[in-house]
């Protein structure tokens, strides 16, 4: 489970920097997590090495974290290329009611 959660992890973070991929990178991201803390869980209870789920715990919330900057990012960017766009439509309407002869 260790190496599971590594995986995802890592596939997270490259998944995190792609606006659209970042939907897909925070459920990779969370399942790389909980596959994380399960494999130290059960490392630790079998007396198991634990350096992969850790290393699988450590990219995941890294790759959540890089998921919710970038989200966040991309949702101000949307907000003020949307306000923009309304803001120059506004003032086409009222150049575009005179009529030409």
């Amino acid at each position: 489970m260790g190496v599971a959660a590594l995986v995802l992890g890592i596939i997270s973070i490259i998944l995190a920097f792609i606006p659209c991929g970042c939907w897909i990178s925070g459920i990779t991201a969370l399942i790389g997590l909980i596959l994380g803390i399960v494999a130290v869980v059960k490392g630790k209870k079998n007396g198991d090495k634990i350096g992969l789920g850790v290393a699988g715990i450590i990219t995941s919330a890294i790759a959540a974290i890089i998921t919710v900057v970038v989200l966040v990012f991309t949702l101000i960017i949307g907000v003020a290329a949307l306000d923009e766009a309304s803001t120059s439509s506004s003032s086409y309407r009222s150049s575009s009611s005179y009529r030409y002869k």
